[in-house]
């Protein structure tokens, strides 16, 4: 099996589930991100764009139900013992298949927990659930069930994030190594995440973001590339990716002499992130992160430049979104506890002046203060 922790490491993560549900009063969860089927079981796939279930049941027992494809990816990557298969056919209903099992695992009438907000349930396949189970099982939205524990990372888990981090550190001096006027974003882009793969990591959950020009104030991937220009601006968003666990990076690289503009939106990024670094520890929260930011930014008069967000917790991920789902804005009562991964992002994206200046870094907390995950500064970046 080609798993990436020791199996006491996986009797603890299942320990700390049976001992959730049992708070939640479930007999059982039926698990459809990948992500908490990987932090469960090793499982990895991105099998999960059609119907595929983890069921775990208050006992500790898993059955996986998949398709044909999967199977041998289950018996490789995971230490999934019962794996169950659903066949390929016209006019398949995969959830009559998942009644009839949950039927042979005795949890008719019980009180069944379901994730429902992750990008391995569609619409569809709810549709499809609720007509099944409706009257076989009391349903429960446990959406946030596993991702709540996923939150607070084991010894283990912070290796792999710190040698992420390692790896956005590489991917970061390679951009820096081409960026100059002439430069084309694709060899940029190219190098970039080479030396994520060259350094033994990952694919990322979502694509790197890289934008010049106009395009360094967008917040997403588009298709598209240009050359640099003699003045000029580009905005890198990245993460390294080690066993599927993330450390994001964010910068705008200013080619030319910076307009007086990105001095003023720089200062205000690092005055931020140097303030959330003494708020980001235990006894805290991640809407208090995000107050510091609004505060910050409100009182330069950068309101309407900046984000209704400032960064998130991340981890062991799977396409389309590196992003788990506690972030920092307002109101977020998640408490900050030590041995989190949290991604620190400053986005300043004026629109009236064409200029754009970003700073972001990934942190494990602490008993105390943070420790950044990144090797580089937090200096302003030109070319």
């Amino acid at each position: 099996m080609a798993l990436h922790f020791e199996p006491a490491e996986f009797e603890a993560r299942r320990a700390r589930l049976i001992e959730k549900m049992a708070e939640e009063k479930l007999d059982a969860v039926l698990l459809f991100a990948q992500e908490s089927m990987y932090w469960l079981t090793g499982y990895d796939t991105f099998g999960y764009c059609f119907f595929q279930t983890l069921i775990v049941k208050a006992d500790g027992s898993v059955a996986l139900l998949t398709r044909s494809a999967d199977l041998r990816q289950a018996r490789h990557t995971s230490n999934i013992e019962n794996i169950y298969i659903w066949v390929d056919r016209l006019n398949a209903d995969p959830t009559l298949d998942l009644k009839n099992l949950m039927s042979e695992m005795d949890l008719l009438g019980c009180r069944v927990g379901i994730e429902f907000d992750t990008h391995g349930m569609t619409g569809r396949v709810s549709r499809l659930l609720d007509n099944q189970l409706a009257s076989f099982c009391q349903i429960v939205d446990a959406s946030y069930l596993v991702s709540t524990l996923r939150l607070v990372k084991s010894p283990a888990e912070i290796a792999y994030a710190k040698r992420a981090g390692e790896l956005a550190d590489d991917a970061l001096d390679a951009a820096i190594a081409l960026i100059k006027p002439g430069a084309d974003e694709a060899d940029i882009l190219a190098a970039m995440q080479g030396a994520v793969f060259s350094g033994g990591g990952d694919y990322p959950a979502n694509e790197f973001i890289i934008g010049s020009g106009p395009d360094a104030l967008l917040c997403r991937y588009k298709s598209g590339r240009r050359k640099l220009d003699t003045k000029d601006q580009i905005t890198l968003e990245w993460a390294g990716a080690s066993a599927h666990y993330h450390a994001a990076m964010m910068r705008t690289v200013v080619i030319g002499e910076p307009e007086f503009r990105h001095k003023e939106l720089y200062n205000a990024c690092a005055e931020n992130i140097r303030a959330i670094e003494d708020v980001l520890r235990p006894g805290n929260t991640f809407g208090d992160v995000f107050d510091v930011h609004a505060k910050i930014m409100d009182e330069r008069g950068l309101t309407r430049h900046r984000l209704n967000a400032c960064g998130y917790s991340l981890g062991a991920r799977f396409s389309p979104s590196w992003m788990e789902h506690q972030m920092f804005y307002a109101g977020n009562t998640q408490e900050i506890l030590p041995n989190m991964t949290l991604f620190v992002h400053m986005i300043i994206m004026d629109s009236d002046a064409g200029i754009a200046m970003t700073l972001g870094q990934t942190y494990v907390t602490t008993e105390g203060a943070p420790q950044s995950l990144s090797r580089h500064g937090l200096d302003m970046l030109t070319a």
